[in-house]
């Protein structure tokens, strides 16, 4: 059965060390993705907070428009686009829209649709697109969708994500082992809808 996949962009479809080389080589630091161990990256490079979002502001087009994929993305979503329908939704400004979907051209990426909506709190677009799954890399989006939404929330392996999470909330290492969960999923659901099918 078609579902509707809503998908995080950055950490999730993108690489999560994606922004450390454009903030080591500007601020003359020298992290790892190991280092970083809080969703919030200024206290990393302390500077005073504004002069890191003006950076940040200044620094977002480039960043995403170099962005490498995480781990097995293309794979993944080249595999489900003809399935289920993708519906990317991200905390990017809506400014940004064209500079995202170029960069999905150039990764060779389908979607259904792209929602900027320039804040974390994706509940409501989630809800409005009647999102079947969701796949996050920061831990309070992770949880908050899954339990406002009642949906499962696919989250992504980051040491900035570490705090506990709900039994709702499957933890992975990459998209090859959330193609694995979501597969199995997918057949479950189906079970449980059309009880006379039986396994094999």
């Amino acid at each position: 059965m078609r579902k509707k996949f809503g998908i995080d962009i950055d950490g999730t479809v993108t690489s999560p060390s994606a922004l450390l080389p454009f903030i080591n080589k500007d601020f003359g630091l020298n992290l790892h993705l190991s280092d970083i161990t809080q969703y919030d990256l200024n206290p990393f490079v302390n500077v005073p907070e504004q002069e890191f979002s003006k950076w940040f502001s200044e620094n977002e087009p480039i960043i995403y428009e170099r962005s490498p994929l995480a781990k097995g993305a293309d794979d993944i979503l080249n595999t489900w686009k003809d399935r289920h329908k993708l519906y990317f939704i991200s905390a990017r400004g809506p400014h940004l829209l064209e500079n995202t979907k170029k960069w999905f051209r150039k990764k060779g990426l389908t979607y259904h649709n792209i929602d900027l909506i320039g804040s974390h709190d994706k509940v409501e677009t989630v809800k409005k697109h009647m999102v079947d799954i969701f796949f996050e890399d920061k831990h309070d989006n992770a949880v908050m969708i899954h339990e406002e939404c009642s949906i499962p929330v696919i989250l992504f392996n980051t040491p900035y994500n570490q705090d506990p999470i709900p039994q709702g909330v499957i933890r992975v290492n990459d998209w090859y082992e959330a193609y694995s969960w979501v597969e199995n999923w997918l057949k479950t659901t189906a079970d449980e809808k059309i009880p006379f099918l039986t396994k094999g």
